[in-house]
């Protein structure tokens, strides 16, 4: 088995939004689009809160406050979609609503 060796890690530069897609810009020109049906906290999203995110650390994730919603480069870059449970999710969406 191999292991993958980085050249440098991925930084996080950049995020938008564009056709039911969530755009991840690297620092070395790279682009990320997953579609945003992986995180369901952000289909839900207004354009405003979709908008109000910060870099974590020095670009190793995003974070939306106001959705507690967090992504990593990481799982980004493996495919990872949302680990949250629909229960979970559900529960969610109840307390945006009251």
């Amino acid at each position: 088995m191999t292991t993958l060796v980085l050249e440098a890690e991925p930084v996080i530069n950049n995020v938008a939004f564009a056709d039911e897609k969530l755009i991840v810009e690297l620092t070395d020109g790279r682009s990320l689009s997953v579609p945003l049906t992986w995180y369901p906290r952000l289909l839900v999203a207004t354009p405003p809160e979709r908008v109000h995110w910060h870099l974590l650390g020095e670009g190793y994730g995003i974070e939306w406050p106001d959705l507690d919603e967090h992504i990593s480069v990481e799982g980004l870059l493996a495919g990872r979609r949302s680990g949250e449970s629909q229960h979970s999710f559900q529960r969610w969406l109840a307390a945006r609503k009251s």
